[in-house]
Order: C-alpha cells, then structure tokens, then sequence
C-alpha cells in the first residue's frame, strides 16, 4: 500500500500537526486514507467504538482522514506513570506495566507483531497511510527498540518527511545531524524537509534553505509559518506553552497541572469559549480566587492527591469549595474529591488507604479491571435531559456513601455511577472524558458561573465541539497546503 511517513528532528517538532494536515488534505483529494503511529507515549487517550485505547493525537488524525477511530490507528500506547515505569495498552487493551529497562526485552517482539497485523488490516481497507513517528529516528543509543520511526517507514517502503522546528532555534544543524545519524538505507526515505514554526520574513530564510538543500541534497518541500490554531497537545510537557490567556475574559477557570496530567485534551471545548479564560495552574502556584477549579484527570490518581495535600492545594481547594467556589473533578479528579482512596493490591504503586478531599459521598477502590468504554447518557444538572456524550477510562471502582433518604448529592446523569453533583451546583464530579465537547451541556454550566457573577447567560443552543474541531481541521490543512509541495510524494 501506499504511505508517507513523518519523522521529526526532535519531540514537538510539529510531527502530529503535519501529519494530521496531510490526512485531511489527501481525504480532501478523494484518497482513502488513515492515520498510523506505531507506537505512541501519552498520557492522551481516546476510547473508540470496540471500547480499546489509543492516543487522543490518532483520533483527532482519524477525524482529519474522514474515518473513525480504529485501535490499529495506534496499536501501542504507553501511558507513563511515574517511576520510569509505563502501563503497556497493545491493540487497545492493557497488557501490563513495564519499567523502561525491562521494556525491550518483555514487549518488543509483541510490539512488531501488533504493529505488522494492524499495518495488514489497515491495508485492507484504506488507500493511503499517513505515519506519524516519535521523538528522533536519530537517537542511536534507542534505535534498536525503536518501533516508531524508520522501521515503519523501512517496512512500508514509504518516502519520509522530515520536519524540524526552527522557533526553537538550531534547525539547521538538527537537520543536518539527523541526517548524518541515519544509517544510508533510512536516509534514502527521507524525500523532503519541512521547516516548522516559522516567524519572519520569509526572504531572511532563503540563503539558508539553499545551503540546506546543497548540503543535504534534500529539497526544502514547505516552511510552516507558527500556527495559532488550538490543536490537541500529546503530553503535559505542551501546556507549558501555554502562558497566554484571555485577560479580558468574563469567566477565568484554573485547571490544576498535576504531575501525571491525562486527557487535558478534555479542556480544548472551554478553550474555545470566547469569554472563558482557562489557566493551567501549579499545585505549588497560589489558587487565587478563580470562578472555577477543575482537577483533571491523572495515571496516578494516589500520587497525585498526595502532592495536592503536600503542597497545600488540597487544603486550598477545600477552602474554595467551603466558601462557596465551584469545583468540578473528572475521572481521577472525581476519586479525589471523594472519602477514601484505597490501593489494596498496588496498582498504581503505592498500596494503602488514602484520606481525599472529601467534598462528595464517595469512596474508590482502585482495581486491576480497567473500564474503557463509550458513552450517551442524559444529564440531570445542570439542565435536565440534555444528551451527552463521551468516554470512560479508569481502573477505580467508585461506591456512593450518601444515606439513601438524603438529597445532599443527587446524581449529575441518568447513570448515577458517571458521578455527582452537590445540592448547591457548587461541587462536581464525573468519570466522563469528553463533558465539555457537548456544547448545550457545557454553555448550560459555564452559565451557572455567569448567573454568580451577575453576567447574562450565553445562548445555550450551540453545536458540539466535533464541528469546531471540523472547522478547525479544515483551516490548518488549508494554511499547511498554501506552504507545502505534497508532489513529490503522491507520483
């Protein structure tokens, strides 16, 4: 089959972003085409139809190509969770965990193999793959476990991309030393260079592509300009870059940045609000008086609410609540909100019996079962019988410990185990990844805060996430296909 595999000099070159450019290009030229990254570290995730795990950068690159979301997408996910160590999800589903020095030895056989049958099934039904690999094909210390970059593109035959992020400055010599670093079989893939992230002049940058085509004997196929499009980071390490906010917004809502962070990707719909300013705050920073406080989601639900409590964001938050603040936890960020947090068998780490913040009714066992499934359930609060749809992932069983004859906490859908709201509305809590892309549900909330702030309510009957994201799709891949020559590649 045909493909085109996208390398990077190093992490946050702009890999994922090209690669999902090119998916929604090609679809648009009537190819059949699917994302692919062999395997992917992140702490991102999407749950497709099947109920399987892959990261949430192949969705999104899913959506761009016109299909759904497939678990041969992505048929290894690592999702880090301290400790150098990583859970292991193969075609979807959790096979383990592993320490970064036992990972070769214990899954690399099993990694190929997941890889060649979904490369096999994907052949079967699609055009085109557009390959998206990890980190640097050059790191040679890691090239001979290295599952992701020019193996793929070895085993596919497929002419390369290389990409290279010059905001950060050294391009020249990330690309030229990339290059050297490939053994002469790889470097023969590599069919063009993309230059990422440009700000400037683009005359200032032309003595210097020429140097790089004569030197490299590559040609320069696209300069990227810095694109300002909100477009779904893979890990933690991308929220550091996002400093800016809106200062004149209505609302300013605080996300706490927990060490093992997972699916802030949840946040991407408030982002989008035009009178919603998100920040992404330390556990270690001042909490401040926002009108709202998210706990996200995290791998390490225990760790992670013991940091809370160490730093005194926990009792911060407590504070907040107490004096009437809203406070809203997803999935891990729900447990911790819950009585107790209990470990029994270690499988985060650390086994035990854990106080939590003890602002709703719950109590959480965390269990070797992982539950990954999606969802459409209907919401009691804050309006009642809007539909919502979304995914779940999380190995804790939470119990209700509410008295039966108590109204205290009633439940936030018609499936009272997807989580809890206080009689207030000012305390709330899910399983539910995905909440806010459901766009009546999420103004219907966002006008809770505007009614305790005295701001007239936002009209409530608005599209669902999905369609900005279209909207958003379609935009990059015009802006990418202005400053890029896919040519060379499609012959």
């Amino acid at each position: 089959m045909k493909a085109i595999m996208v390398v990077g000099t190093t992490s946050h070159a702009g890999k994922s972003l090209l690669t999902t450019a090119i998916c929604r290009l090609l679809s648009r030229r009537g190819w059949r085409v699917a994302p692919f990254k062999g395997q992917n570290m992140a702490l991102n995730a999407y749950v497709t139809a099947n109920g399987g795990e892959i990261g949430y950068a192949q969705a999104v690159q899913a959506w761009a190509s016109g299909v759904v979301p497939w678990v041969e997408m992505n048929p290894i996910l690592l999702k880090p969770q301290g400790d150098m160590t990583s859970q292991v999800i193969v075609k979807g589903r959790s096979v383990g965990r592993v320490k970064a020095a036992d990972y070769y030895e214990q899954f690399f056989d099993l990694g190929w193999r997941a890889i060649e049958e979904s490369l096999q099934h994907l052949s079967t039904e699609f055009d085109m793959l557009v390959c998206e690999g990890a980190g640097s094909p050059a790191e040679i210390n890691l090239k001979h476990r290295d599952l992701t970059n020019m193996r793929i593109a070895k085993y596919l035959n497929a002419p390369t991309i290389l990409v290279v992020d010059i905001d950060r400055g050294g391009a020249f010599a990330h690309v030229v030393g990339t290059l050297e670093l490939l053994e002469p079989d790889e470097r023969d893939l590599i069919k063009g260079i993309v230059i990422n992230k440009f700000r400037g002049q683009r005359s200032l940058l032309d003595s210097g592509i020429k140097w790089l085509e004569e030197r490299t004997k590559k040609p320069v196929i696209g300069v990227l300009p810095y694109f300002q499009e909100l477009f779904p980071a893979e890990d933690s390490l991308d929220l550091l870059d996002r400093k800016s906010y809106k200062t004149q917004a209505d609302l300013n809502i605080v996300v706490i940045r927990l060490p093992r962070i997972a699916n802030f990707t949840d946040f991407d719909p408030l982002e989008s609000e035009p009178t919603v300013s998100v920040r992404y705050l330390s556990p270690k920073q001042d909490l401040g008086h926002p009108d709202a406080v998210i706990i996200p989601g995290t791998k390490t639900t225990i760790a992670d609410l013991i940091l809370l409590q160490k730093s005194g964001m926990a009792e911060a938050i407590q504070n907040y609540a107490a004096s009437g603040g809203t406070v809203l936890g997803i999935c891990g960020g729900y447990q911790m909100l819950g009585q107790i947090i209990a470990d029994p068998e270690g499988i985060e780490g650390q086994a035990g019996r854990f106080q939590g913040l003890n602002l709703l009714p719950i109590r959480t066992v965390i269990t070797g079962q992982k539950i990954a499934r999606q969802r459409q359930v209907s919401s009691n609060f804050p309006q009642m019988g809007l539909p919502v749809n979304g995914f779940e992932i999380h190995q804790g069983r939470s119990r209700i410990e509410q008295p039966p004859d108590s109204q205290a906490f009633q439940a936030l859908f018609d499936d009272v185990n997807l989580g809890l709201v206080d009689s207030c509305q000012s305390v709330w809590g899910t399983y539910l990844h995905g909440l806010f892309d459901n766009g009546p549900w999420r103004r219907a909330w966002l006008n809770r805060l505007r009614q305790q702030r005295g701001l007239k309510s936002l009209p409530t009957g608005v599209a669902n996430y999905r369609e900005q994201r279209e909207q958003i799709l379609d935009s990059l891949a015009t802006e990418v296909e202005r400053h890029l020559d896919l040519t060379p590649f499609l012959s």
